[in-house]
């Protein structure tokens, strides 16, 4: 969250005094990106000196008085958050006996904030309600100060996951600000309601938000004010997953910065982090390199230099990092005790654990000293979420020394102070380090019990995964994937489950998948309830898969029967090599022989064994949930020895039931908005066929037509808006990835990324409210090699409201698309037909022509969600 006033002085009318200055606190903070450190930057440092010049002071206790609050400010700029809550509350106490009521509440709101980067939340409401009861029984309280006031509120309140309220209560001190004149604080409660929508999963009134202040900040001429704001805004966007929009915005906030000659080290380290999220590595480890060069605070080098580290280890540049190493240890060492200087040691002791090619160039010993001494800091501090860090990682530590029984001693330390605290990030990295250490200790009943504990942690944490407010790295697919899939692998290792344990796991396979939406989207993109199948499909069975280590786990759900278990002895290594080889053998230049004998191969490892436990005896649909790499594998290309799979059964596949609870086609007559490029537009082909596609399915169905030029996205809101189509056919290029920023659409005016385009489809708010049935991208195509690609496929569904989505594994010729598509709609027209019946006839009809009969023309399209 991000506090702020002007450093204009201010005088209480009351008392006639001068009010201490509120602090200049830029209290969001950004996380490592893919799991780089982050250690908490500040956006706009505080400094140790106060922003305003207070007024000589004749009294001694006047000059006492002001020296608590100083001091106060001083600590908490220091990140010496116990010893700052001290000061403010013996400044909040020798103001109440001086009378002055408004640096009373200075006072107390201060020492809410620092309360609330303890954790301490009783104290912290405590301290702000005293504030606010104090200003409100005071008409004559200046503005700035019920600003500041209600802006701490606001952020106790977005602390505590009462985003809603915290909108409100921002505001309403966004209104104070301006009626103080203060336009860093406005801009600062406007960039808080966005994180804030952020959270609650509205992302176009996010973007809307955010898009109208920069407008506004770059109407402005260059300043202090329009740097900070600027450097903000792209550590807004940083959180919000548009990496291309918070480049823009630290790049021109760099600029100021080096026009003006002040300190751009905290911009560089964020266009690191922003770099690091559009995967360019090496533009991200100069940003870092030049961020400790421009160095002016050892907090700022040691920060950029971290991030540097884990960049080298991440890239197998050993013998950079190896340099980097003694450096770095040296100056952890000296840093005076802080919370940075805690987390700065944690950070450093989880990159060197991570050392995986050669000796470690620094030993456990030094190590274990470098936390012992953090942990002492921390619990001198009275910090309880840094000690909990600290001893988490002292417990990765000791288990790297093999020392297991004192691990587990100190993860359950680390474990009870994050549950006392209610730190729900430490407690699911806590408990799945302790699973993980009862599983060595061949404790398989007390690791259940503690991965149950991570797991429910995580769920809790569904909506701050991407945006958590945490000094540490908290990455995805270390902190998060493995806790699901270990737990998974436990539940599952007996030859044949209990019932119960199949039902949870296959409960966890879906978590996982939601997950991963949720991290994809960086926030959480949906909340609805788990449904029954034979509450939707009698004829119906989910197929759910997840790789493991050494076996594929294959679990299947039918109407009113216990869920089935099959384990494929199979190690995941190779499982990963089946796949790319059976993908490989799709291509028009593959042996045909080659190519059956290896779809067979991929049929063994997923349907064999349930078939023949007769597993799909009456089924007709089969909704496949599939992880990892399983779901760039077009399904429909699986084949018995005799039939491919899609002769058999209709296919669709579903990022869960919990997510996209299936209905019937609406009994509504179909209509539908469709859209396009046709010409060579923007450095990509022309797609000839489109102009034909477009006009089939028009003759076919009632339809509103948007082609190249008029494909834009004002025209195409519009349309989505105001007529209740129940199809969207978009045929243009496109890729869908597992990194949202390299996901997009092509329109007219040029690419439209995932955010944008779920948005612009959601017919949420608006008076339209009739849900999308069905979502047509019959161009684009998944980016190659992504095992995660079809995420965003699933997650476009579920963020647009949209049903179903139908789209294609690979770029298929225009010519044939054009051929499947006529089929795909005549069929949907039948009365009854459901969308996979409809799709089956459609990849049938090109498998019985000579000319496209090889799966690489049929086999790439799928349904992606409801399938009736």
């Amino acid at each position: 969250m991000l506090a702020s006033t002007s450093q204009k002085d201010r005088v209480c009318h009351s008392s006639k005094r001068r009010v201490a200055q509120p602090l200049l606190f830029w209290l969001f903070i950004w996380m490592g990106i893919g799991g780089l450190v982050a250690s908490k930057p500040v956006v706009a440092s505080v400094g140790t000196e106060p922003f305003i010049v207070l007024a000589q002071q004749t009294k001694e206790t006047e000059r006492s008085e002001e020296e608590f609050l100083k001091e106060g400010r001083r600590l908490y700029s220091a990140g010496l958050f116990a010893e700052a809550a001290t000061s403010f509350q013996a400044a909040a106490e020798t103001y109440a006996s001086q009378g002055d009521f408004a640096n009373q509440a200075l006072s107390l709101s201060y020492g809410s904030l620092a309360y609330q980067e303890l954790s301490q939340w009783q104290a912290a409401e405590n301290e702000i309600a005293t504030s606010l009861r104090l200003l409100e029984s005071n008409a004559v309280a200046e503005p700035i100060l019920w600003a500041h006031t209600l802006n701490t509120k606001a952020s106790l309140q977005f602390s505590t996951g009462k985003a809603e309220d915290a909108i409100a209560t921002w505001n309403n001190a966004h209104q104070y600000y301006e009626r103080a004149n203060d336009a860093q604080g406005a801009l600062g409660t406007q960039i808080n309601q966005a994180q804030a929508w952020q959270q609650l999963g509205f992302y176009r009134r996010t973007r809307t938000l955010l898009t109208g202040l920069t407008q506004q900040i770059n109407s402005t001429p260059n300043s202090i004010l329009k740097l900070r704001g600027l450097h903000s805004l792209g550590i807004a966007y940083q959180k919000l997953g548009d990496f291309e929009a918070s480049r823009q915005a630290l790049e021109q906030s760099l600029a100021i910065a080096q026009a003006e000659k002040i300190s751009s080290s905290p911009i560089l380290l964020s266009l690191g982090s922003t770099m690091h999220g559009l995967e360019q590595t090496q533009a991200a480890l100069k940003f870092f390199q030049q961020a400790a060069q421009a160095a002016t605070q050892p907090r700022e080098k040691i920060d950029a230099q971290l991030n540097e580290l884990s960049l080298y280890l991440e890239l197998g540049k050993q013998q950079q990092a190896m340099q980097l190493v003694p450096e770095l240890y040296r100056q952890i060492s000296r840093l005076p005790p802080s919370r940075h200087a805690v987390y700065s040691a944690v950070n450093f002791a989880n990159a060197t654990l991570a050392w995986e090619v050669g000796p470690s160039p620094i030993s456990s010993d030094a190590l274990l000293q470098l936390l012992e001494q953090a942990a002492a800091n921390a619990n001198q501090l009275q910090d309880g979420q840094a000690a909990a860090h600290t001893l988490v990682q002292q417990g990765k530590l000791y288990r790297h020394r093999g020392q297991l029984q004192q691990a587990i001693g100190v993860t359950e330390k680390g474990l009870a102070r994050a549950q006392g605290m209610r730190a729900t990030d430490i407690t699911a990295q806590a408990a799945t380090q302790l699973g993980r250490l009862q599983v060595q200790q061949g404790n398989s009943g007390l690791a259940i019990a503690s991965y149950r504990q991570a797991a429910q942690a995580l769920q809790q944490l569904r909506s701050d995964l991407a945006t958590i407010r945490s000094e540490v790295q908290f990455s995805f697919r270390e902190s998060v994937e493995p806790t699901y899939r270990e737990l998974v692998a436990l539940l599952l290792e007996e030859e044949q489950p209990s019932r119960a344990n199949l039902i949870e796991a296959r409960a966890l396979i879906e978590a996982l998948q939601l997950a991963e939406l949720d991290n994809f989207f960086r926030e959480a993109c949906a909340d609805l309830q788990p449904v029954q199948i034979d509450q939707i499909d009698p004829t119906a069975a989910v197929v759910y898969s997840i790789i493991l280590p050494e076996q594929t786990a294959i679990i299947v759900s039918r109407p009113q029967q216990p869920p089935r278990y099959y384990s494929i002895p199979n190690a995941e290594a190779d499982v990963e090599t089946q796949i790319d080889a059976f993908l490989e053998s799709l291509s028009l230049a593959y042996d045909s022989e080659a190519q059956l004998q290896r779809s067979q191969k991929m049929y063994d490892l997923l349907i064999r064994s349930a078939e023949a436990d007769q597993a799909f005896a009456g089924v007709e649909t089969l909704v496949f949930v599939l992880d990892g790499e399983l779901r760039n594998i077009p399904m429909a290309a699986l084949h018995d020895g005799t039939q491919y799979l899609i002769e058999k059964y209709r296919l669709a596949l579903s990022p869960g039931l919990q997510l996209l609870a299936p209905r019937p086609l609406a009994d509504t007559k179909l209509s539908a908005i469709t859209g396009g490029v046709s010409l060579a537009h923007q450095g990509f082909s022309a797609l000839p066929a489109v102009t034909s596609e477009l006009k089939q399915l028009s003759q076919n169905l009632p339809s509103t037509t948007l082609l190249n030029q008029d494909f834009t996205r004002p025209k195409l809101a519009e349309r989505v808006t105001e007529e209740p189509a129940s199809i969207v056919h978009l045929a243009t290029h496109g890729q869908f990835s597992s990194n949202a920023s390299e996901t997009f659409l092509l329109t007219w005016e040029g690419r439209l990324n995932i955010q944008d385009l779920s948005a612009l489809l959601s017919r949420q708010g608006t008076q339209n409210s009739q849900a999308i049935e069905l979502l047509v991208l019959s161009a684009c195509q998944t980016a190659a090699g992504d095992d995660k690609a079809v995420l965003g496929l699933a997650g476009l569904a579920v963020r647009s409201g949209a049903r179903a989505t139908l789209a294609t594994l690979w770029s298929v010729r225009d010519q044939s698309t054009a051929t499947f598509m006529r089929q795909f709609y005549q069929s949907l027209k039948i009365p009854g037909i459901t969308k996979a019946e409809a799709l089956r006839q459609a990849q049938l009809s090109l498998l019985s022509e000579s000319d496209y009969d090889a799966p690489f023309f049929w086999a790439p399209f799928i349904l992606v969600g409801n399938w009736l």
